[in-house]
């Protein structure tokens, strides 16, 4: 499952134009020099000739190691971030008296840092997770604060108080003018987003609603959050925001109610249709179904491919097997570390467990995963890995 990244793809996003002109530069010199290291990068990306190198083929040998197709491309692209950061400081969000909604506080302290001036709330309660119901916000508050306490280990008034203050903001939108949704494109951030659309769907607010949604970036080989981008790039996307209008508000009471209902079939009917309002969220349903126990291993995907880490890079500490979940095996990336580790919890305790786990006296990153014959037997599709 494991690639190999390209070699300046970036994490954040942001590159630098003279740098990037810099580097090719340095790889044509490299290669005309006959240096094997040079000469490799280039045959990825340009066939043998006779013809000497120019220039232009060092560009575009950079453009694609970036992520983009033509050094053309990689330059248009930058040009944008750079028009990006000079437009918001004209164009930003001081217009309007404005709330930045997001499911977590990973931009809470990058949306000033890039120029933004509105308000910030997280709502973050992880509906990937746990048990879901069409109840009343209070009841439906009440009852996912005991599920996160039991997961999370923390006291159930504590996990309460921290999803009240998302919860109840969501009754104060009525002094804003425009409320701005900050979403990516898996699980996590889907049916979190579904479910603030049901509440303004429901109760509409006077405010002007608008949507950044985002499922990859330029040159960003592993694009997992926005909370991994430079804050250049939230102008950026800033700039690629759109209104929310009925359909959009339609698919989240839609997908909302699929989510509690007491069996799949509706999830399933709706990931089926490509949600075309927002066909990012049909991608995140159809993931979010494929943690039901499968029909030939009895394990959802995050379980399967759980063992298959430990099987292919065991044995190894938790943290370790979180990390090449999320680098490597995940096909869309949602979880946290300790909702990783609660999913581990039915491998571990089963009366015949999948995984076992020493150096216990250590911290959970920190204790060792290995497969037990059972685990090796599922994998190997010899018998079920129901819990059981």
């Amino acid at each position: 499952m494991s690639t190999l990244p390209r070699r300046d793809a970036t994490s954040h996003g942001r590159f630098n134009l003279e740098q990037q002109r810099k580097r090719a530069k340095e790889l044509l010199k490299a290669a005309r020099a006959d240096e094997p290291a040079a000469l490799a990068r280039i045959l990825q990306q340009i066939p043998p000739r006779e013809a000497p190198l120019k220039l232009a083929d060092a560009q575009f040998v950079i453009a694609r190691e970036c992520g983009f197709p033509s050094w053309p491309r990689l330059k248009v692209h930058i040009e944008s971030l750079d028009a990006s950061r000079l437009l918001l400081r004209e164009c930003g969000d001081s217009d309007m008296d404005t709330l930045h909604l997001r499911c977590g506080s990973d931009i809470e302290h990058t949306l000033p840092t890039a120029g933004f001036e509105g308000d910030f709330l997280e709502f973050s309660d992880p509906f990937c997770i746990g048990p879901l119901q069409d109840l009343s916000p209070e009841a439906l508050m009440r009852m996912r604060a005991s599920f996160l306490a039991e997961v999370s280990g923390m006291a159930e008034r504590d996990a309460l108080a921290r999803l009240r203050k998302g919860y109840e903001a969501l009754d104060q939108l009525r002094r804003y003018e425009r409320l701005v949704l900050w979403f990516e494109h898996d699980s996590y951030d889907q049916l979190i987003l579904a479910y603030l659309l049901h509440r303004l769907h429901a109760d509409p607010p006077k405010a002007r609603i608008e949507l950044v949604a985002v499922e990859s970036v330029p040159g960003v080989e592993r694009f997992i959050g926005i909370g991994q981008l430079a804050p250049d790039l939230l102008a950026w996307l800033w700039r690629q925001r759109r209104p929310v209008e009925t359909p959009l508000l339609e698919l989240g009471t839609r997908a909302w109610q699929a989510l509690t209902a007491e069996s799949p079939e509706a999830l399933q009917a709706l990931a089926a249709t490509g949600t075309p309002a927002l066909p990012m969220m049909g991608r995140a349903l159809a993931r979010h179904l494929q943690e039901r126990p499968a029909a030939d291993t009895g394990l959802g995907l995050t379980e399967r491919l759980t063992l298959e880490i430990v099987r292919d890079h065991g044995p190894l500490p938790v943290g370790k097997a979180f990390s090449y979940l999320m680098r490597e095996y995940e096909p869309l990336p949602y979880l946290g570390d300790l909702m990783f580790w609660w999913l581990l919890q039915p491998l571990i305790d089963a009366p015949e467990p999948l995984l076992a786990i020493s150096a216990t006296h250590q911290e959970w990153p920190h204790r060792q995963l290995a497969l037990t014959a059972r685990g090796w037997a599922v994998l190997g599709g010899l018998q079920d890995g129901s819990h059981t």
